[in-house]
């Protein structure tokens, strides 16, 4: 049965832990989905970890919707949410409507976006009036990067903590089905999201939150190039990359591949006659 934004709500009700992961193609989607994961998010982190740039804030709408689309072809159960990508919500809120349906198009069932501005509340009422889902995302937001001047940990004292409640409360009230938590200290989103009655998606935002996101390539052991405290790595899919690379080099360079059974062959007779024909 397809999950919905309206079910991943009921999670919350029914006291069950929500799984969610990113993905970026059609078969790591596709396995997901048959595991289990309740939510699988095309992330602009593929800006880093699928397309080799710095930030976030790189990727473009028309690349996040190409991933997109790819995802959506190997799900059949999971929700599949889109982050929408940096400036592609910011300008108006006419063009974030236009954006997000784009997403919705393109096979996602939610879109995700960072902050809760008063202009991003206004943005989220009106995508959720026009049937489009919308996951929020406090705490640490990295399309901010460049204004917030590094990655810190968010909700650090009383203070910071009922900001972030109160701006988790407006997203709620504003239509938002979840609010994703990065970085957040445990007893901080504890605290918010025993006042909240959408689930919280913790990212580093520790095991009191109704669910749990990381980046896939991080649990998978892909993507080496930064590795956060809150990443649990259940795999090491670079070593295997590397070493199952190795090895089919090796083979090619040794003669060892093909073999025989890996090959087309003629048979006896034609083999014989292109010999012959090859002798004269």
């Amino acid at each position: 049965m397809k999950k919905t934004a309206k079910k991943i709500i009921d999670f919350k009700k029914q006291g069950k832990k929500i799984t969610a992961l990113t993905a970026y193609d059609y078969s790591t989607a596709k396995y997901f989905d048959k595991a289990g994961v309740d939510i699988i998010l095309v992330g602009d982190s593929l800006a880093q970890v699928a397309l080799g740039y710095g930030s976030t804030t790189q990727v473009s709408t028309d690349e996040m919707l190409v991933f997109t689309k790819a995802v959506a072809r190997g799900v059949e159960s999971a929700l599949v949410a889109a982050d929408m990508p940096f400036m592609s919500y910011h300008i108006s809120i006419e063009e974030g409507i236009k954006n997000a349906g784009r997403f919705i198009q393109n096979g996602a069932q939610a879109v995700k976006i960072e902050g809760a501005s008063p202009y991003i509340i206004q943005l989220v009422s009106r995508l959720t009036q026009n049937g489009i889902p919308v996951m929020g995302h406090l705490g640490f937001t990295p399309q901010y990067i460049n204004t917030i001047g590094g990655h810190f940990v968010s909700g650090k004292d009383t203070r910071a903590t009922l900001e972030i409640l109160q701006m988790a409360q407006a997203l709620e009230k504003a239509g938002a089905f979840s609010v994703v938590l990065e970085m957040v200290p445990a007893e901080s989103s504890k605290f918010i999201t025993e006042r909240l009655n959408i689930p919280t998606i913790g990212i580093g935002g520790g095991r009191y939150c109704d669910g749990q996101i990381l980046v896939s390539d991080d649990i998978l052991g892909k993507y080496d190039n930064f590795c956060p405290k809150f990443a649990r790595q259940y795999s090491s899919l670079k070593d295997i990359i590397y070493n199952v690379a190795r090895a089919y080099c090796n083979d090619v360079e040794k003669g060892n591949f093909p073999s025989i059974s890996e090959s087309f062959t003629l048979d006896n007779e034609e083999a014989r006659k292109l010999e012959n024909y090859t002798q004269n």
